[in-house]
């Protein structure tokens, strides 16, 4: 009898997973199994811890509604700590399994480490993290356009979105398979309080993330205003909100797309039901750039390989990353991000362009914050727009310089946003 391990990564959920899917019916037995890797949970890069209270806080609560889904299902959800390589190793050796199943991913790290467990067990890597499918695009990876405009209108015009998946009906696991959700502080990580001025209170799992889609389409029916007010700074209904679900894969980007396009049917079909859309495709290009570039990304010189910026000193830092810039646009932002662990997309592209066109600091110091403190950390996406507006990436215009006093005027022309969080 064949046993198989799936192994969770960003894909936390039951539904749309045909990895999963595939796992449970071409094996007996699955034995579902989450890894905190060391070096991701105790590493750092540039002196910054590489995970933090608030993003790990959100990552247990999708664990732990992860594992009550699979217990429904006749299952449980093993969760160890170490290296991802070792501790998958030590289970099919322990457990006796034939083969693993995993979500593959456009991370280079990411596939590093499936490179690795190659090596030593009988593995199946199967795409499933973006809308369009990588085998589905009109043309092969290296030939991905390096402009996103191009990218879009290829894929609207050639490519489809396949259907959604259901979830398994029952996964059979070993008798007593599974192991307890970790607290932060069982982890080692100081607790995290709840801000009231937070956008929304945040809760990680599939179950809040489809609570979510339902509030944002069919209960208030936002959606139909999304491209109006996806730029407001307060409150939870000016955008969607979804991005903490979908960096985890408490959600697909597909359940999204099929729950638009029926709003579009049932409710309205207008600029903004089609400007959700276009964001999930920005997402799929930044996976598919990480993909065809690999650890590029990731370099100062990013994809073009020349600097765009005359680079200073890195001393300033801790002022942008506190929140103390004397900016008090940048700062409040930053602070919203400290305290909550979330900061709108209007927000991101401001603090990140003050941190290299004002400040002339490496904006590596700043993605690696990113992933420290944001609970929808993505690598493809969060260095994907790092090097846009350092104009090392996809920018045809070579990077985004934002003038901070018209964006205020813009989009906080009372200073409500600035005095919530003026400290």
């Amino acid at each position: 009898m064949s046993r198989a391990i799936y192994w969770f990564r960003n894909d936390l959920r039951l539904e749309d997973n045909e990895v999963l899917n595939k796992a449970v019916e071409e094996n007996p037995e699955v034995l579902p199994v989450y890894v905190f890797d060391e070096s991701l949970l105790r590493g750092e890069q540039w002196g910054i811890e590489r995970m933090g209270s608030h993003r790990l806080k959100f990552l247990l609560e999708s664990l732990e509604d992860l594992k009550a889904h699979l217990q429904q299902l006749g299952s449980d959800l093993l969760i160890k700590v170490g290296d991802t390589v070792t501790v998958l190793n030590d289970i099919r050796k322990t457990y006796n399994c034939d083969v693993l199943y995993a979500q593959k991913s456009s991370a280079y790290d990411e596939e590093q480490v499936e490179n690795e467990l190659t090596k030593t067990i009988n593995t199946k890597f199967i795409w499933g993290e973006t809308l369009y499918h990588l085998n589905d695009l009109p043309y092969h990876l290296d030939e991905l356009p390096d402009i996103f405009t191009q990218f879009r209108k290829s894929v609207e015009k050639k490519a489809d979105v396949r259907k959604l998946l259901e979830a398994p009906l029952q996964i059979h696991s070993p008798q007593g398979f599974g192991s307890e959700v970790s607290s932060l502080e069982d982890l080692g990580f100081e607790p995290v309080e709840e801000d009231d001025r937070s956008v929304i209170q945040f809760l990680g799992g599939a179950k809040a993330a489809n609570d979510r889609l339902n509030y944002y389409l069919w209960d208030n029916e936002l959606l139909g205003n999304y491209k109006q007010t996806r730029n407001g700074l307060i409150g939870g209904d000016y955008s969607s909100k979804f991005s903490p679900w979908l960096a985890h894969g408490c959600i697909s980007p597909r359940q999204i797309y099929w729950e638009v396009k029926k709003f579009e049917k049932y409710v309205k079909k207008n600029s903004s039901t089609y400007w959700l859309v276009f964001e999930l495709v920005w997402r799929d290009y930044f996976h598919f750039v990480a993909k065809k570039y690999g650890n590029q990304i990731y370099q100062r010189k990013g994809i073009l390989g020349e600097d765009k910026i005359d680079w200073g000193s890195d001393k300033l830092f801790h002022l942008w990353r506190d929140g103390k810039t004397d900016e008090p646009f940048v700062d409040a932002n930053m602070r919203e991000m400290n305290a909550t662990g979330f900061m709108s997309n209007r927000g991101r592209q401001n603090v990140a362009s003050y941190l290299m066109h004002q400040m002339k600091i490496d904006w590596r110091l700043g993605a690696a914050y990113f992933e420290k403190m944001l609970i929808d950390y993505d690598p493809c996406s969060n260095y994907g727009n790092w090097i846009y507006i350092a104009g090392v990436g996809n920018d045809p215009r070579g990077g985004r310089e934002f003038n901070i006093e018209r964006q205020k005027e813009m989009y906080d022309p009372k200073g409500e946003y600035q005095e919530l969080w003026a400290n």
